[in-house]
């Protein structure tokens, strides 16, 4: 029901006083030709049909929420309510340096920490997003090569269970993506990563863990191969949830990371935004990194151009209140906390995946780290119920579904992400409901391909909801 169905003339939610000001005169040409039709209600009726629309929502806040690959973890309400002092969000970009010391700080701080968990020599706030940092990344290892003299290297070499914003990112630049497959652990292929890299091998993009929620055994060596190569090796930050705190990508011989602070360290992850994806790098890149860098001399803190950097890449100094958030995350937790986090991170993880390996199956028999993919093929083959099936009767059950379809190299994948802050009380009500789920598809599976019965609209065509929509009234 909508809000103007609601409507009944002459009924007020708010009473505003007697205007004391002179009354404006605008010119006819602005006016409206007929009065707005606006909705009347009562106070109690605005609210009722808002908070009626509130339930209708599934987020992190009402629901479990385990999307895999994506962190939808619990953000800490006291972030929020820091990243809304207006000390802060009245703040303008084109403030002097001398006026924003508090903001510039913040910042300088947030750098030297992330520096620290990632094995970075410096960091970067100015990427809006992940793939923007993966863009920025890559834009600073074009330059590195160039400025050797070495213009041969366009390859960039990408895994088989890479985010599909790896590739995407390379093409932006320029590159060509050769693909790389998995071995039979889940893990990059030595022998056709071996056989894959050459004296046009720009760079290695690798998550790790990876997408099917495993960290490479081979990881050292798989660096060592790009290196000999001659090219460089990028980090993407998406799955960090796992191992910040534990391992740093930089001991492991990446070269360049990007971070998604928007998921990783606080922000609400989902519905668009606002993202931050900071990039770190070593020594020798350092120097091409965007401007401009925030820096302290003399206890004062001020922005610095560099010689040779890619220049900009976001409109003013990216998105600062994402990394206040961050900042006031990173110092709740502290080095012990930051650890932690990722530890039960990964406990959760396996503790739910082997909840489910009675009745579903892993698509790699090993332990996972934050996440881990179910692969419904065999399931699918004997009941006639998908993975999107499945994860379509989840809503009815009250669970957010997780990531459905990915990685591709798994078929009919379900991907879980439980993160650190859900309880083992909830991850068993998960095992349940999965358990509910799975009976019903042997015995009536008619019904699980019916869900959802509980929400306003079934099941629409995936693809015409997408890019033809048809929006009406309920």
């Amino acid at each position: 029901m909508l809000i103007f169905d609601k409507s009944v003339e002459g009924r007020r939610a708010v009473t505003l006083p007697e205007c004391d000001v002179k009354e404006y005169s605008f010119d006819k040409k602005y006016l409206r030709e007929t009065p707005a039709v606006l909705p009347e209600v009562a106070e109690v009726d605005l609210v009722r049909h808002y908070i009626g629309l509130s339930r209708k929502c599934v987020g992190v806040d009402n629901v479990f929420y385990p999307l895999g690959s994506c962190t939808m973890k619990y953000n800490p309400k006291l972030n929020e309510v820091i990243a809304r002092n207006p000390a802060f969000t009245n703040l303008h970009p084109l403030q002097p340096e001398s006026t924003v010391q508090g903001a510039l700080e913040v910042m300088y701080e947030t750098q030297k920490i992330l520096a620290e968990i990632t094995g970075m020599d410096e960091i970067s706030l100015e990427p809006a997003a992940g793939a923007h940092g993966e863009y920025t990344s890559l834009q600073i290892i074009r330059k590195y090569h160039l400025s050797r003299g070495d213009g041969k290297r366009n390859k960039i070499i990408v895994p088989d269970s890479a985010h599909g914003t790896n590739p995407a990112s390379a093409a932006m630049c320029g590159f060509e993506i050769i693909n790389v497959k998995s071995d039979k652990r889940g893990n990059v292929d030595i022998k056709a990563l071996k056989e894959s890299v050459g004296d046009d091998t720009a760079a290695l993009m690798l998550t790790n863990p990876n997408t099917l929620g495993l960290l490479d055994e081979h990881i050292l060596k798989i660096t060592s191969v790009v290196h000999k190569a001659g090219g460089l090796v990028y980090y993407d930050g998406a799955n960090l949830n796992a191992v910040m705190g534990v391992i740093r990508p930089g001991d492991l011989g990446f070269d360049v990371v990007h971070l998604n602070l928007h998921k990783t360290f606080s922000t609400p992850h989902g519905g668009g935004g606002p993202g931050s994806g900071a990039i770190g790098c070593k020594k020798k890149l350092v120097q091409f990194m965007p401007d401009p860098a925030v820096v302290r001399v003399r206890n004062r803190y001020r922005f610095a151009e560099r010689e040779n950097s890619i220049g900009k890449v976001k409109a003013f100094y990216g998105n600062f209140l994402v990394v206040l958030r961050a900042y006031a995350y990173l110092l709740t937790l502290g080095k012990e906390g930051i650890r932690e986090a990722s530890e039960n991170a990964v406990l959760n993880a396996n503790y739910l995946r082997v909840l489910l390996e009675p009745y579903f199956k892993t698509a790699y028999s090993r332990t996972c780290m934050h996440e881990f993919v179910l692969s419904l093929e065999k399931f699918h083959d004997e009941t006639g119920v998908s993975a999107m099936d499945v994860a379509k009767a989840l809503i009815d059950k009250g669970i957010h579904p997780p990531t459905m379809y990915f990685p591709l190299i798994v078929h009919e994948a379900l991907m879980f992400e439980p993160t650190e802050t859900e309880s083992r009380e909830t991850l068993e009500a998960c095992r349940d409901v999965m358990r509910e789920i799975y009976e019903e598809a042997k015995s009536n599976p008619d019904a699980v391909k019916a869900c959802p019965a509980s929400t306003p609209i079934s099941r629409p065509d995936e693809v015409l909801a997408a890019r033809k929509p048809k929006v009406r009234k309920q």
